[in-house]
C-alpha cells in the first residue's frame, strides 16, 4: 500500500440504530483527484470524519498509508483537511490563525506565509478572519491544510463561496497537487466542475457504496447519449416518435430528449408527420445525468 493510499474496508457508524454509513468499502488512489458524491443524508461527511479520526466508527476501518489517523506519527505532515472552513477564531488574522498552527506543529513561522502565498491570500494576511468572505475563508482553510505540506488533502465543499476565478484557481491547485503524487479526496456537490477536476469518483446514497471508478468510465457505462431537439410541437412529434419506438422526455427548457432511435429517424418521422424541427443535436452524457441515473434523483446533493 503507497503512503497516500486511503482504504475504507466496511465502515459503518450506527447513530441510534441508523445506519448512517453501512458497511462503506472503497479506496482512493495517490497522484489523482476523486470526487466523493451522494444525496444529502448520504454520510459523506460522517465517512469523512470517521477517516480522520473525529467519529469513532461503529466497525469497520478505516486507513491513510495503512494506518489508522489516530497511528499516524505526524499527522499534520501526512495529511491535510478542510471540514469546516468557518472554524476559526474571528478575532485573529490569517497569517496569526496559522502561526498558531506552525507553533502547535513545531513548523516556522516562515510556513505560514509560504501557504498564504499559496492559496492567494498574502494581500489579506493581516485582515481579521471575521472580515474574511466566504471565499476568502475557504482559501485559509486550504493554507491551514497545507502547513504541513501533506501528501494527502481531504476537502469537504471546498469551491463554497467562490467566485468563478477562484473556482478555476482550486482547480489548477488541485490537479497539480495530483500531478506532484499527491491524494485529494474531495466531497462537492457541483457536479459540473467535478467532471472537469477530478480523475475518479465514489457515489454513496443512504450509507453505501453506489459505484466507484474513473469518471470516463463511469460515463460510458451509466449515461448514455441522446438526441435532442427543438421543435414548436413538442407534444405532436414526441407522440410521433414513441408510436416508432423511440423513448422520449419532454424537458422543462421545451426540448425533447430522444434514445432508441438515430438521427435519420428522426428527422424522416418529422417530415412524414409534417412537424418541423428547428434544432436537432446530441445531448452528451455528463456527470450529473450519472448521478441522478444511479441515485434514483431522489435527493438533492450537498
Amino acid at each position: 500500500m503507497s503512503e497516500g493510499q486511503i482504504v475504507l474496508s466496511r465502515l459503518t457508524k450506527h447513530y441510534r440504530g441508523v445506519r448512517a454509513v453501512d458497511e462503506l468499502s472503497f479506496q482512493v488512489e495517490a497522484g489523482r483527484v476523486t470526487g466523493f458524491l451522494g444525496p444529502n443524508g448520504a454520510g459523506k461527511t460522517t465517512t469523512l470524519r470517521m477517516l480522520l479520526g473525529l467519529v469513532q466508527p461503529t466497525s469497520g476501518e478505516a486507513a491513510i498509508g495503512g494506518r489508522r489517523y489516530v497511528d499516524l506519527a505526524q499527522p499534520i505532515r501526512t495529511v491535510g483537511a478542510v471540514l469546516d472552513a468557518s472554524a476559526a477564531h474571528q478575532g485573529r488574522t490569517g497569517r496569526n490563525h496559522l502561526r498558531v498552527y506552525c507553533a502547535a506543529a513545531g513548523l516556522p513561522y516562515s510556513r505560514a506565509d509560504e501557504v498564504l502565498d499559496q492559496v492567494g491570500l498574502t494581500a489579506a494576511a493581516d485582515r481579521k478572519f471575521k472580515g474574511y468572505s466566504l471565499g476568502m475563508k475557504q482559501r485559509l482553510g486550504i493554507a491551514t491544510a497545507m502547513l504541513g505540506d501533506p501528501g494527502v488533502l481531504i476537502l469537504d465543499e471546498p469551491a463554497n463561496g467562490l467566485d468563478p476565478e477562484g473556482i478555476h484557481w482550486l482547480r489548477g491547485f488541485l490537479r497539480r497537487l495530483a500531478a506532484d503524487g499527491r491524494t485529494v479526496l474531495v466531497s462537492s456537490h457541483l457536479l459540473t466542475e467535478m467532471q472537469s477536476l477530478a480523475d475518479d469518483v465514489v457515489i454513496v446514497a443512504a450509507g453505501k457504496l453506489i459505484r466507484q471508478g474513473r469518471i470516463s468510465e463511469l460515463l460510458q457505462t451509466v449515461s448514455r447519449s441522446r438526441i435532442r431537439i427543438r421543435t414548436p410541437r413538442l407534444a405532436e412529434l414526441a407522440a410521433a416518435l414513441t408510436a416508432v419506438g423511440a423513448i422520449v422526455e419532454t424537458t422543462t427548457a421545451g426540448t425533447l430528449l430522444v434514445e432508441g432511435i438515430d438521427q435519420a429517424t428522426v428527422s424522416r418521422t418529422a417530415l412524414g408527420a409534417q412537424l418541423e424541427i428547428h434544432d436537432l443535436g446530441t445531448d452528451t452524457p455528463d456527470l450529473e445525468q450519472a448521478f441522478l441515473e444511479l441515485t434514483s434523483g431522489k435527493a438533492a446533493i450537498r
